[in-house]
């Protein structure tokens, strides 16, 4: 019969191995920011990035309930001009301080944002009415410096297919040291030409983004925030002609994208 000197060992080790656990979960969420792809039988293809570590990764679900008497705060989604810009608190080693976007964000009209990259211009149009926060955010991170020289880590192909940029390490887990809320109906659909927040999760879209190239199956967890225009798409196209690392269907470029500078249109 175990002494109670060997049952609070064995207690221990068991608490060690769920937090050590946790941390792996943790990890995982903020290195997988598109979750992966699953094909469904008669639905779609349903993917999902952040999101950061790898595609078809298993995650276990987050049993803890809240407690009965708390209710939750009111999401601040930028549709009354504010937006919940929150501290980031995945503990990742790969963030970027470059302060917090105001508070105050334009609820109105489009903006463009030129990307000059390696492979070529990408121009976009973000949307300022239906996608506040996250328009205001990329604009935000441009005008401080924090996409200038940032690699685009991640090339997709088949049902997703997208290139993946924003993460200054190019690790996928990088990111700054916020977060914002996702702005999803549950209709969004994402074609050739959609720019989108990718995620770790619900309430976790910070600096990294995704471009479609091709028509892409996905559910509708990710913020539309705008468009990629013609001349964009061409350099998209040829960034998806040159491959992917190793013939795979998902990873790095096979020609590495950097992004060069990003600027905003007055």
């Amino acid at each position: 019969m175990p002494t109670n000197k060997q049952r609070r060992e064995a207690a221990q080790r068991r608490l060690q191995r769920q937090l050590e656990r946790r941390e792996e979960l943790a990890q995982k969420r903020r290195r997988n920011t598109l979750i992966g792809v699953t094909v469904l039988a008669v639905v779609a293809v349903v993917a999902a990035l952040f999101l950061i570590t790898g595609l078809g990764d298993d995650e276990e679900p987050d049993t803890a309930a809240a407690p009965e008497t708390t209710t939750a705060a009111p999401v601040v989604d930028g549709s009354d001009g504010t937006c919940d810009f929150v501290p980031d608190t995945s503990g990742s080693d790969t963030l970027t301080d470059v302060g917090v976007p105001p508070a105050e964000v334009p609820t109105t009209g489009t903006t463009g944002l030129t990307l000059a990259t390696s492979a070529g211009d990408i121009g976009l149009t973000l949307d300022q009415e239906n996608a506040p926060c996250a328009a205001a955010s990329m604009v935000y991170l441009a005008q401080q410096g924090f996409f200038e020289g940032s690699p685009c880590h991640r090339l997709t192909s088949g049902g997703l297919s997208v290139l993946q940029c924003g993460d200054p390490s190019g690790t996928g887990t990088g990111g700054p040291t916020y977060d914002f809320p996702t702005q999803v109906t549950g209709e969004e659909t994402y074609p050739r030409g959609t720019l989108a927040m990718a995620n770790a999760g619900q309430g976790t879209d910070a600096s990294q983004f995704f471009l479609v190239y091709a028509d892409s199956q996905l559910q509708p967890d990710y913020t539309v925030v705008g468009t990629v225009d013609e001349a964009g798409l061409a350099t998209l196209d040829a960034i998806a002609a040159a491959g992917i690392e190793g013939g795979a269907t998902d990873g790095a470029p096979a020609q590495p994208v950097t992004i060069e500078s990003a600027t905003v249109q007055q």
